[in-house]
């Protein structure tokens, strides 16, 4: 059976490499044994290749935070899931042809759900709904500000912004994506620079913006915090910088802007089984009637882990790279 494996930390595409390991076995009481279909590299598995976001303790070590998959086998034990169903997967292991895990690290999810949408499905929907509901009451009207706007976060705050009559400032680095952002719902798309708050303002005015979404750190929370309605909130999930996150005294103490950090794995996984089954059934939903969508770069098998994970590591994409464990989906 052919895996995805690290024995060192680095460049996903320079450490990682597919090798063949025994079968998992039948599953045992209480587990399952999954085909995985598809399975999605996500920006956070990089930067647990590299060593620079919270991972493994001990290497070697395999990777893959997203995937879905089709059960092929179940154990003693396990209810309402069977032979056939298709499961979103919760382990941290999906760069694999097949996995055996307890079947509460499943969740079951409609065959009517296109898989390369559901192997995008377990991290970035979530952080995108929570950020915007769990932190600031949102009136209809009022403005959200992020940046890394064109990141798989940054384009399901877009769309579910729009369903809340919630209005988006989406901060990007390059005008090429002024067109595709605006296209999808964007009411304001703009390149970031040091003058971030006074072209912001110039454009909405005194409209009320309580929330940001940082993705990157360092200086560009500052800039974000800037942009913000007195007594509001940035919200940084992301490393992409590497850099501390930063705002001013200013900001903090005579304009009471405050600053907090948002992790999936505290604000999703440590609920009860039934508000993560409904959590991801609701999403199953919303890309089931087209109001979410993951865009698809490029699809690639195990075998072409190292082409796959530089092709991820490529700036200027228009969408996921996905791995196809057992070769291309249906």
């Amino acid at each position: 059976m052919k895996v995805i494996q690290y024995s060192v930390h680095g460049l996903a595409h320079d450490v990682c490499e597919c090798i063949e390991v025994e079968e998992p076995g039948a599953p045992g009481r209480g587990e399952i044994l999954v085909s995985v279909e598809a399975s999605a590299i996500n920006p956070a598995d990089l930067l647990i290749i590299e060593g620079r976001y919270p991972g493994p303790g001990t290497l070697p070590a395999r990777q893959g935070i997203e995937g879905a998959g089709s059960v092929l086998d179940v154990g003693e034990g396990v209810e309402g899931l069977g032979r056939g169903d298709r499961v979103l997967l919760l382990a941290r292991d999906n760069w694999a042809e097949r996995v055996r895990m307890p079947a509460e690290q499943a969740v079951k999810i409609p065959h009517q759900l296109d898989v390369l949408q559901a192997a995008q499905m377990k991290a970035n929907p979530p952080s995108a709904k929570l950020m915007l509901t769990d932190f600031k009451n949102m009136n209809p009207g009022d403005w959200i500000i992020q940046n890394a706007a064109n990141s798989a976060v940054g384009l399901h705050v877009i769309r579910y912004a729009k369903q809340m009559g919630s209005k988006t400032v989406n901060v990007v680095r390059r005008d090429s994506l002024i067109e595709t952002l605006s296209a999808i719902g964007a009411d304001l798309v703009i390149v970031d620079g040091d003058d971030l708050a006074e072209r912001v303002r110039a454009e909405i005015g005194g409209g009320n913006m309580p929330l940001a979404i940082d993705a990157i750190g360092g200086s560009a929370s500052m800039r974000l915090a800037d942009c913000l309605t007195d007594g509001g909130l940035v919200i940084n999930y992301g490393f992409l910088s590497g850099e501390p996150c930063m705002i001013t005294p200013t900001q903090a103490i005579v304009r009471q802007i405050s600053l907090t950090g948002f992790w999936l794995v505290t604000r999703l996984f440590r609920n009860s089984r039934d508000v993560i089954e409904t959590t991801y059934a609701e999403i199953a939903e919303l890309f089931i009637s087209g109001v979410l969508n993951s865009p698809v770069e490029a699809t690639y098998t195990l075998e072409q882990a190292k082409e796959g994970l530089a092709h991820a590591h490529r700036e200027g994409r228009s969408g996921k790279i996905v791995f196809t464990p057992n070769g291309p989906v249906k």
